[in-house]
């Protein structure tokens, strides 16, 4: 399927890096949303990436089909048992008219056409399906190594992150949303990492390939330099990122 005359691609490049580096979503927040769902038929997790999400909904649903406009993407992706990995747009689903229980968008929601994507989640969603879409923005380990990161976000990278990373500054709150958002508890990722592993993840980052190109210079190296006494290399340390949430019910 074509990708689409809108689609922003900022991470086919680095679809192995992405799949490798990403953090993974907590188990409770896929309970939860399956617990909204009128049935447990159909989930689409659009915009899949490397598919994390997609594999997250499969305990709760009977099929998931997971779509991404990146064909690159949909390649770097390790087979999930139950999930169905496709080639779409978000504007473009392929799926049926009021087939689908449960839409799910992470991480990406930020990038699309909004008023086609609602055209199309509302199209297929079944009478009282649940559409939730979520991101996370800067990690927090320490005082010390947060402001080293949020030196690299905000000041290093400031220029070269795309426009619409406003969305995640504003954790969500301006998203166009098309239904009346529902109450959601509080979620969080949670990892244990080297600070290899950090530095694989800041790796994953469209603005750190933007500096890389328009700059020719490379911005880890001197984050490893700031980092190395505080974190050590081989030690590993917590590292938590809040979920950002916007769920909502289609019309019954």
């Amino acid at each position: 399927m074509s990708q689409g005359a809108n689609f922003k691609d900022h991470f086919s490049r680095d679809a192995a890096t992405y799949r490798a580096y990403r953090p993974t979503y907590p188990d409770a927040l896929f309970a939860w949303l399956a617990s909204l769902a009128p049935a447990h038929d159909l989930a689409w997790d659009c915009a899949t990436g490397n598919g994390q999400a997609a594999a997250g909904l499969v305990p709760h649903f009977a099929r998931v089909v997971a779509t991404d406009a990146s064909e690159q993407q949909i390649a770097a992706t390790v087979a999930v048992p139950g999930v169905e990995f496709l080639v779409a747009t978000a504007e473009d689903s392929g799926l049926g008219q009021g087939t689908v229980d449960l839409i799910s968008v992470a991480q990406a929601a930020h990038w699309f056409n909004h008023a086609a994507f609602h055209a199309e989640a509302i199209r297929i969603l079944r009478p009282g399906g649940i559409l939730a879409v979520w991101a996370y923005g800067l990690m927090s380990v320490s005082p010390a190594v947060d402001g080293v990161i949020e030196q690299l976000y905000a000041t290093t990278l400031g220029p070269y992150w795309p426009a619409e990373r406003r969305h995640i500054d504003r954790r969500y709150l301006d998203l166009p949303f098309p239904f009346a958002p529902l109450p959601t508890p509080e979620f969080a990722m949670r990892a244990e990492w080297t600070l290899d592993h950090l530095l694989g993840y800041l790796g994953s980052w469209s603005a750190v390939r933007a500096y890389r190109d328009r700059t020719g210079k490379d911005p880890l190296p001197g984050v490893r330099e700031s980092l190395h006494r505080t974190w050590g290399d081989q030690t590993r340390h917590q590292v938590h990122w809040p979920l950002y949430l916007k769920v909502g019910r289609a019309p019954r």
